[in-house]
């Protein structure tokens, strides 16, 4: 189950500054092969260890204290034998008699920020259930599966499991919406319950995005599986914490890609060139064995098109807790006012306070 990555060369346009030059994302074009993404629908590395006595709950918040209580609940409820009385996962099953009616699920609500993807994590480890009967992704690695294996395989692969968790769920074209409502309306038939994060509740995901009357219909038959849970807060990653650090120099950053093993130093203008090659379901995969992020001449992202690339890698880079150090603009003028105005305007938020975060974290890569 490994992944072959082919690369081109080093970084160019920085002067060497030790014999061993850092790693380049602009060189690496991984291949990943769909064992690899079965295997990895678990939790990413930063929240390996999470769990509900871990959340922080806001004490000006009590949603956030009552959905640790709701989905410990939940997940002790998922306890005994599956309803299709399936064991290990197998790739080929007989068709599971349909379970009891109601909500096969939950859908955690809320801003970014507020720890969803903590409760969601936290609720994959409280469930008794072995891991291989457990799956959790993000709603396009879960579009990325569907493509690697198919429908029917996928369904097949999934069917057995006592919970499938999906992290953002955000629509983002009515192919997809069309897609993921079926594969989950044949999961829930065959007994998978189901839990889901996403900062608009499921009746209102496309607002603001499609106007077409199928597209509507068909979020509305998708909400109908999940019992909404609303979370207020604030974003845990700016609560009490100081300002996202300056951009540092070109020459900064480069001196500490250099210093630092297992770094990767690319240009940023050229790094969102090479995204547009790459899929974005191997952007895990490019950022193997990356130990920090380093960028130059970062400059505001030029289209939306190029904007969600950038939204996907900044996700991964965060779940694998890669440090971000660069130069150029700071991350909160990546995008424009149209972009943060617009209907992708959360995913581009989400992307500006993970990428913040990972730049507080690189600080202490430049030497003072």
């Amino acid at each position: 189950m490994s992944t072959s990555l082919s690369t081109s060369g080093p970084a160019s346009g920085q002067p060497p500054i030790a014999d061993a030059g850092p790693l380049a994302l602009c060189a690496r074009e991984p291949r990943v092969p769909a064992e690899r993404l079965v295997a990895e629908m678990v939790p990413p590395p930063r929240f390996d260890s999470v769990r509900f006595d871990t959340y922080d709950p806001d004490p000006a918040q009590p949603s956030q204290s009552e959905a640790v209580t709701v989905l410990s609940g939940f997940a002790a409820g998922l306890g005994g034998a599956h309803a299709s009385g399936a064991g290990k996962r197998k790739w080929f099953r007989k068709k599971a008699p349909a379970p009891a009616a109601g909500p096969r699920g939950v859908y955690l609500d809320g801003g970014y920020g507020v720890g969803k993807t903590h409760l969601l994590a936290s609720l994959w480890h409280a469930t008794p259930a072995e891991p291989a009967l457990k799956a959790f992704g993000t709603f396009v690695e879960l579009t990325n599966l569907v493509g690697a294996l198919g429908f029917q395989q996928t369904v097949q692969t999934l069917g057995g499991h006592r919970l499938l968790c999906i992290d953002e769920f955000e629509l983002d074209d009515p192919g997809d919406t069309v897609l993921v409502s079926s594969l989950l309306s044949r999961l829930v038939e065959q007994g998978v319950a189901l839990a889901a994060t996403s900062n608009t509740l499921p009746g209102k995901l496309g607002e603001g995005r499609f106007a077409a009357a199928d597209f509507l219909r068909e979020i509305q038959g998708l909400s109908a599986h999940f019992r909404p849970l609303r979370i207020d807060g604030q974003d845990y990653r700016h609560r009490g914490l100081p300002e996202a650090p300056a951009p540092f120099s070109d020459e900064q950053v480069a001196k500490a890609a250099y210093a630092t093993p297992g770094a990767s130093l690319d240009d940023f203008p050229g790094l969102l060139e090479h995204l547009a090659k790459v899929h974005p379901s191997r952007y895990g995969a490019l950022t193997d064995g990356i130990a920090a992020v380093c960028l130059t001449d970062v400059v505001p992202v030029p289209d939306q098109s190029t904007a969600l690339r950038l939204v996907v890698l900044a996700d991964r880079l965060y779940d694998r807790e890669v440090p971000v150090l660069a130069s150029g603009v700071p991350f909160d003028r990546l995008f424009s006012e149209e972009m943060l105005n617009g209907g992708y305007r959360k995913k581009y938020f989400r992307a500006i306070s993970r990428l913040t975060a990972l730049a507080r974290d690189a600080k202490p890569l430049v030497s003072q």
